[in-house]
């Protein structure tokens, strides 16, 4: 079975095809992903793993198209998005798709409320009521009105998780979001992820080294080499 296959039937909500992305490195080009061919279900978790260089976290960005792949194509609830202009393609990360980033990623300058509000406002959807809601859910509501700098690395992913659940998207994207953090941190963030996550029934694609959250995931894929090298469903 390949990675595009469905065996379950499920409703595919990901689906990609043929993805390959080749870069320059000085005078010779180099092929980072290799013609792959991936799907993710309507609130599936899945995981992404694979040693440092194997392409995982650039495969990540062509699925959220955060990136152009040089081939293939992506499609998110049947809109195909490798053909839409930059413009497109921020409405639909805006309103169906969530972000959370090893190094959290906050805006400096607004606080723990204005930054879990920000995907709200720039889509001109202002929720008061769901960002009050998040707060509270991810345990930051005497922090609302803190600066970035002034919280933990712990509180800091926590907020990020907020907004990245804030808008209720389709799918969540993570790379790596316990990477800066210690077991405890992780563990309490990656809860919390899952948490709302299943509140919402966003889908989560994780990219990870951590086998503790392959163990948590309805399926696992393997990179190597820019490639699918296999795949592993849990339960």
């Amino acid at each position: 079975m390949t990675e595009l296959e469905n065996s379950d039937n499920k409703e595919v909500l990901l689906r990609a095809t043929g993805l390959t992305k080749t870069v320059s490195v000085g005078e010779r080009a180099l092929t980072i992903i290799k013609d792959v061919d991936i799907y993710v279900n309507a609130g599936e978790f899945v995981v992404i793993m694979g040693k440092s260089g194997s392409g995982k976290s650039t495969l990540l960005g062509l699925l959220a198209a955060l990136d152009y792949p040089n081939s293939g194509s992506v499609e998110l609830a049947g809109q195909p998005l490798t053909t839409l202009d930059e413009d497109a393609l921020a409405a639909i990360r805006q309103r169906d798709m969530g972000f959370v980033f090893q190094s959290f990623h906050l805006l400096p300058t607004l606080t723990v409320a204005e930054n879990i509000a920000f995907p709200l406002d720039i889509a001109r959807r202002p929720d008061q009521a769901r960002v009050d809601e998040l707060i509270e859910a991810v345990g930051l509501g005497h922090r609302r009105d803190s600066l970035p700098s002034q919280l933990s690395g712990g509180e800091q992913q926590r907020t990020a998780v907020a907004r990245a659940l804030v808008s209720r998207p389709k799918i969540v994207f993570a790379d790596e979001p316990t990477g800066n953090l210690d077991e405890q941190n992780a563990d309490q963030v990656m809860q919390l992820l899952l948490d709302l996550r299943q509140q919402t029934g966003s889908a989560l694609v994780v990219v990870t080294h951590d086998p503790a959250l392959a163990e948590m995931a309805d399926r696992v894929i393997i990179m190597h080499d820019g490639m699918i090298d296999g795949s592993t469903i849990n339960g």
